[in-house]
């Protein structure tokens, strides 16, 4: 029973350490990787695929949070909301940590084994460099929000690379977006954790952007939502999309209230609200397409 006991608080610590009782992150990948595979196959994707495409971002994901927390294991302690995870508390070694990101490493990796494609394995290797160099780069780049957007957006250029065998410039106009998109809701995030990090030395675009944050955020909102209707307008989509469109911008209008005043608590609020801006932008997608195809 004492085993069974500590194999469970073990089991328990892996999945704070994955972040699997914080699925927020998983949706903020998982949003962008539906609308290309939605755009890329004209509104019917392979549920092959999609189930795929879904499973390797839970398992990206889960991957990227252990790399972090193991990069960050000096820097968690002196931040108040990360000091309890479990590699800066201490109760999960660095060894242990790297054999669970090598273990989600491998398993995402069988998952694109169906597709029998070089192009999508090598896509594959640099969204895994993407995934593990990201907490270092908090370390000189002065926005390092934008490198997130690349490494947390490269699922789009996969997507189309799945289902159509190539990447056209839709899929990086797409990405390009879901930079803007993660400079907005993880400056958010940062603008929580600001004071600690002036103090422990990291770098953010909460702090390089300073007393400009916030107009910063809905600029990059702005800019966001411009570029996903542009892939629009290139691909003859509808009046259900821009009315997608139009809820996430009246969702991002709601986040500058959130954020205006910097209230931590506030901030983190906006940051976790991004998941219904994705949703909307989805929903408008998956709608036009049904419309779509109930008039043909």
């Amino acid at each position: 029973m004492a085993t069974t006991q500590k194999i469970l608080e073990k089991l328990d610590l892996y999945e704070r350490l994955m972040r699997l009782d914080k699925p927020i992150g998983i949706l903020l990948l998982l949003w962008p990787t539906l609308w290309a595979l939605w755009f890329a196959a004209h509104g019917r994707p392979s549920w092959m695929v999609v189930w795929i495409f879904v499973l390797g971002t839970v398992l990206m994901r889960s991957a990227g949070c252990v790399i972090n927390d193991l990069a960050d294991r000096d820097f968690d302690p002196h931040v108040a909301r990360t000091r309890e995870r479990p590699l800066a508390a201490g109760k999960v070694t660095p060894r242990e940590a790297l054999t669970l990101f090598g273990a989600l490493v491998i398993c995402a990796f069988c998952l694109i084994l169906p597709f029998r494609s070089w192009y999508i394995v090598c896509l594959s290797v640099v969204a895994l460099f993407l995934a593990a160099s990201y907490p270092f780069t908090k370390r000189f780049f002065a926005v390092p929000q934008a490198y997130l957007g690349v490494a947390f957006g490269f699922g789009i250029p996969m997507a189309y690379a799945a289902q159509t065998g190539g990447i056209p410039a839709t899929a990086w106009l797409l990405l390009l977006a879901n930079v803007f998109w993660a400079m907005a809701y993880d400056t958010e995030y940062a603008m929580v954790d600001r004071a600690d990090d002036l103090k422990i030395g990291i770098k953010t675009s909460a702090i390089t952007f300073g007393r400009f944050d916030v107009a910063a955020v809905m600029l990059c909102y702005a800019v966001t939502l411009a570029l996903i209707a542009w892939v629009g307008a290139q691909l003859d989509r509808g009046w259900a999309f821009y009315a997608g469109l139009a809820g996430a911008a009246a969702i991002a209008g709601y986040h500058f209230t959130l954020i205006r005043q910097r209230e931590p608590a506030r901030c983190f609020k906006a940051f976790l609200h991004n998941n219904w801006l994705g949703a909307s932008i989805f929903a408008g997608v998956v709608l036009d397409y049904l419309i779509v195809d109930g008039v043909r």
